[in-house]
């Protein structure tokens, strides 16, 4: 995995409320697709339909992670901290995220939250998911990481990861992130600090996945906080 900077994921995230970077190569993003019509090394399965959350179907991963997923949540994590940190200050808080992820990962353990939250989803034509935040408990992590695991255009189509933000006394604004396979965005879990006239301010964000007009769409999501 490249080595990622925490002032450029920033300073990228502040221009369009998201940073995308290439992650994994192609091989490793067909084995993970595979991954997902074998049970074992799941928690649960659910069939979004069912709860209003679109029309698709994800999977939480069982502790212990996958090699890679493991691997992958490990490194990302300290540069997101260093940004998670420096949101913190800007809103005139204590930077309190630890530098390294079991820190973080027992703090979760502590208040109850023990349940791995990295995921593999699986969309078909016609799929989607709905507009949204993951949030799992008190504890949550303010930053997350999606990698799109198959190649638009050839495995499916349609199917943009959509980001939404809504500041305060202004109209919702959309971007639509440009991902290939192997590709990774990192964005807001729940909001983000922007700077006004006035300060730095809470802009709230959600995401989801536009329709799957053809094909199929695999997506690993890395989430930093676990589930209570």
């Amino acid at each position: 995995m490249t080595a990622l900077d925490p002032t450029t994921i920033a300073t990228d995230i502040d221009a369009s409320g998201y940073a995308m970077r290439p992650l994994l190569d192609p091989a490793t993003c067909a084995a993970l697709a595979a991954s997902y019509d074998h049970e074992a090394g799941f928690r649960k399965r659910i069939v979004m339909e069912r709860h209003g959350y679109g029309r698709g179907e994800y999977q939480y991963f069982a502790y212990p992670l996958p090699e890679v997923v493991a691997d992958l949540r490990t490194r990302l994590f300290p540069p997101l901290a260093a940004v998670a940190n420096a949101w913190r200050r800007a809103l005139g808080l204590e930077a309190d995220f630890p530098d390294d992820l079991p820190s973080y990962l027992s703090r979760c353990h502590d208040a109850g939250q023990n349940r791995p939250t990295p995921l593999l989803l699986r969309y078909d034509a016609d799929g989607f998911n709905c507009l949204h935040q993951d949030l799992y408990g008190d504890l949550v992590f303010p930053l997350q990481v999606a990698i799109l695991l198959n190649e638009p255009g050839r495995d499916f189509t349609g199917g943009e990861f959509l980001l939404v933000e809504q500041r305060p006394r202004a109209q919702s604004r959309a971007e639509v992130v440009p991902l290939r396979q192997g590709d990774a965005v990192i964005f807001p879990v729940r909001e983000r600090p922007v700077r006004g006239s006035r300060g730095y301010h809470r802009v709230i964000m959600r995401h989801g996945v536009s329709r799957i007009l053809s094909g199929r769409r695999h997506t690993l999501g890395i989430i930093f906080h676990d589930a209570a």
